[in-house]
């Protein structure tokens, strides 16, 4: 008997492959959707092909979703502008919200399937995100802005694997057996080398500017504001300096970075918006992780309307606005928002 309908992404790669399979052998009724999100050339049609091969494999029907304009609306543009302000965004998170947990989800309901799922590293029991098994792979920073509402109809089949297993399944299967040996796909799925060479297609990017250090001295120059980021350190003149020295924050107005030494970089409080919980808090005591590949420290945090002010009970280095807070407790994530 059936578990259900589930609405797999599938996007050509290992992981949305195993998931497709271990789903259908979980009992699953499986079909596939592949989403076009961005015009690579030639990246689509690669995919899609292996998309179809898998979906030939199962025996399922794989559709094909061509969500290219309201990806480049909400995450791509989201991007774009984000560092034209001289912020440092996240589009992964963004995307999560509303392309993968948000348009797939509406799809989902188009095709009356039941669930949702991806290859995704993370657990989800309905009411909470919590931590991947692989610590390696977790990806449930990735996931705090997701809609509670959604969250009792995703599925995540891989959170209690590790990456070698799920490369070992696949190579076990005759037809996948490429799957298992195929690079890793990048973070950020339109960035092919560098943030600077998307950022370029739409703006002027290399304009010399000013180095100030915190007490507005001009100490040196950059070559363009939008080429750095929070905690960077190379790549710029700091007149006179024997310590290292470090961006502490871009002025995308004056086109000035204001830099200083490593401590300066230490941040013991901070305001997030656009909060998103799973669970009805004002204030509480958990973790927090300020970027995807930081240590959780602990904190204390208190929302008043539409903002929340986080307490660091440790400092972190290199807090970036536009960045993402992500709140956990234990391997229970509570949410998140956006650094302000």
């Amino acid at each position: 008997m059936s578990k259900g309908k589930v609405l797999v992404g599938m996007s050509g790669g290992v992981d949305s492959t195993v998931t497709a399979i271990l789903l259908q052998k979980e009992g699953y009724e499986v079909e596939g959707v592949y989403m076009k999100l961005h015009h690579k050339p030639g990246y689509h049609e690669e995919n899609f092909t292996k998309a179809e091969r898998v979906a030939a494999y199962l025996g399922v029907k794989v559709h094909f979703h061509d969500l290219s304009q309201e990806f480049k609306e909400v995450v791509y543009d989201y991007f774009v502008e984000g560092y034209k302000e001289g912020l440092t965004p996240n589009p992964c998170v963004m995307c999560n919200r509303t392309i993968k947990f948000g348009k797939m989800v509406e799809f989902a309901d188009s095709v009356g399937a039941d669930f949702v799922a991806t290859g995704h590293y993370i657990k989800c029991d309905g009411e909470f995100i919590y931590m991947a098994e692989d610590p390696n792979k977790d990806q449930s920073y990735f996931l705090c802005e997701v809609k509670k509402e959604v969250l009792p109809r995703l599925i995540f089949p891989l959170g209690t694997w590790v990456k070698p297993d799920v490369k070992a399944f696949a190579a076990n299967i005759e037809v996948l057996k490429d799957f298992a040996t195929q690079a890793e796909s990048s973070e950020i799925c339109f960035v092919e080398n560098t943030y600077d060479e998307v950022l370029a297609k739409h703006m002027s990017i290399d304009m010399p500017g000013d180095v100030l250090d915190t007490e507005g001295n001009i100490v040196g120059k950059h070559k363009g504001y939008m080429h750095y980021t929070v905690g960077k350190r190379r790549g710029f003149t700091v007149d006179g300096a024997h310590d290292p020295h470090f961006v502490l924050e871009m002025n995308a107005q004056t086109n000035e970075i204001v830099v200083g030494t490593k401590e300066k970089l230490e941040a013991n409080a901070f305001e997030v918006k656009q909060i998103n919980l799973f669970k009805d808090l004002t204030e509480f005591d958990c973790h927090v992780k300020v970027r995807y590949r930081t240590q959780a420290v602990p904190c204390h945090v208190k929302i008043e309307e539409d903002r929340a002010s986080v307490t660091l009970h440790e400092p972190v280095f290199g807090l970036a606005k536009g960045q993402i807070a992500a709140f956990y407790e234990g391997d229970k994530m509570l949410g998140g928002g956006v650094i302000c």
